[in-house]
């Protein structure tokens, strides 16, 4: 058994809860997602589980990727991402969406919207300066060090530069609803990425539980 799943962002919809209550949704479809390789600590140095998502063609990988996929007997997949394992497991598996339930907290991991490069107002929430009357300082940082001492700006210091495009995990969402025959979760929250993008669902585990 696995932790998690691939799957990717499809966008939002709507849907009643049990109380009749209209809650927005983001749709992932999660799964099947197939074990490529089965990695231990005698041989590999720590355990871990290598998944597959998105079957695909021969021709589309490199010969490196078909080597390693066909020395295991493996499907062939276009994304491959490692989990922890929590149970036995053998190449050749799969593991569909109903590895979750309604109700149940998720963490997941995305690569969140690129932004471009972005000033300190967008990009920091600065309140900027007097936007009439000839003061010269609308959208600039300000003052960003000290003059004869130490002569250079200050580290971390909240300056304009590219925002977004990075890796993201959201914890803590909730399972609103799972549909196993279409590969679907209803995930109540905000999911990094945008539509078509690539996301890991993780379970809840450990404290965070």
């Amino acid at each position: 058994m696995i932790a998690g799943l691939l799957g990717r962002k499809l966008g939002m919809v709507q849907v009643f809860d049990a109380q009749r209550r209209l809650l927005p949704v983001t749709v992932v479809e999660a799964g099947p997602c197939g074990v490529s390789q089965v990695k231990t600590k005698d041989r590999d140095g720590y355990d871990a589980i290598q998944v597959g998502f998105e079957e695909i063609q021969e021709k589309k990988l490199s010969k490196p990727n078909i080597g390693h996929f066909r020395s295991r007997e493996s499907r062939l997949w276009r994304y491959l991402r490692e989990f922890s394992p929590t149970g036995e497991c053998k190449v050749g598996d799969l593991f569909k969406v109903d590895i979750f339930s309604e109700g149940e907290g998720v963490d997941i991991q995305g690569v969140s919207k690129g932004k471009g490069f972005q000033g300190v107002m967008k990009r920091h929430n600065y309140a900027g300066g007097p936007a009439t009357h000839g003061s010269m300082f609308h959208r600039a940082p300000g003052s960003i060090g000290n003059a004869s001492y130490p002569s250079r700006v200050w580290k971390n210091k909240a300056l304009p530069g590219q925002m977004g495009n990075k890796r993201v995990t959201v914890q803590g969402l909730k399972v609103v609803e799972v549909r196993p025959e279409e590969n679907l979760l209803f995930i109540s929250g905000s999911v990094p990425g945008s539509i078509g993008s690539l996301v890991i669902v993780k379970k809840i585990t450990g404290k965070g539980k």
